[in-house]
């Protein structure tokens, strides 16, 4: 990533370049991060491919002002977290489902920054942490996200498990990948009728006050913990995401099968 393309995604969220890599810096790019550019699956149900090649993700999230899923996110988050300096590994995790039970690998990319020590930084789970945690701490961590425990899960693989507010999010991987790495199962989430996915659209942003989704034509929005839901018209559902997201539509996301 160039000067200019920093400059760039920088001004996606409205963040000059930081003075050194540190970990305040980190923490206000974070969480500009999350308040900027929406946590979405729309190229799914609009057909349009998933690149994961950091022009390809580049010219999506930041020229065209989109968001992405996880894989695009964090993908290009690590390009520029890298061309500012900081030691970034892309780690696989395996979401957990229900009744407590890990997905496949690859399930997630999430983010390991080493400073003095190491970081979870993650800005494509959707509702998560608003900063980085500290990876070595195993007592319980707080931010505007809410509460979240890194712990070492069994076996003996050094894989960690994340939760987030006593509920299991991932279990993390210890060993480091390549994007390449991820596109198989970037491509499953992506078209496999049991991708939740691939169900129906979705985008999702971090506000000031709590978090605003528009699931299919359901708009949510959380402010300071209170939740309120409302079903939109079709001909609201362009407006809705220009309005609430950034994002310019010329036609509304299909619904999954």
């Amino acid at each position: 990533m160039d000067k200019s393309q920093i400059t760039r995604y920088l001004d996606r969220f409205d963040m000059v370049r930081p003075t050194e890599p540190d970990v305040q810096s980190l923490r206000a790019l974070q969480l500009a991060h999350l308040k900027a550019v929406p946590f979405e699956n729309l190229s799914i149900h609009l057909g349009e491919p998933i690149a994961l090649e950091p022009d390809a993700l580049f010219d999506k999230i930041v020229v065209r002002r989109r968001g992405g899923f996880c894989y695009e996110l964090n993908g290009l988050f690590a390009e520029l977290l890298t061309a500012l300096g900081y030691r970034v590994t892309l780690l696989a995790a395996r979401v957990f489902g229900g009744g407590g039970v890990p997905g496949p690998l690859f399930d997630h990319l999430a983010l390991r920054v080493d400073l003095d020590e190491p970081w979870l930084v993650d800005v494509g789970f959707g509702d998560f942490s608003d900063g980085p945690l500290r990876l070595d701490e195993r007592a319980e961590q707080k931010d505007g996200g809410g509460a979240f425990r890194i712990g070492l899960a069994p076996g003996d693989h050094g894989d960690l498990d994340v939760t987030h507010n006593g509920d299991p999010g991932y279990r993390l991987t210890a060993r480091p990948y390549e994007l390449a790495d991820f596109v198989p199962m970037c491509w499953w989430q992506a078209t496999s009728p049991r991708s939740h996915f691939t169900r129906s659209p979705v985008c999702s942003m971090r506000t000031s006050r709590g978090r605003t989704t528009l699931r299919d034509r359901k708009m949510i929005h959380t402010v300071d913990g209170e939740r309120t839901e409302r079903v939109l018209d079709e001909i609201e559902l362009l407006p809705a995401y220009l309005d609430h997201f950034g994002i310019t539509l010329d036609r509304v996301p299909s619904t999954g099968a």
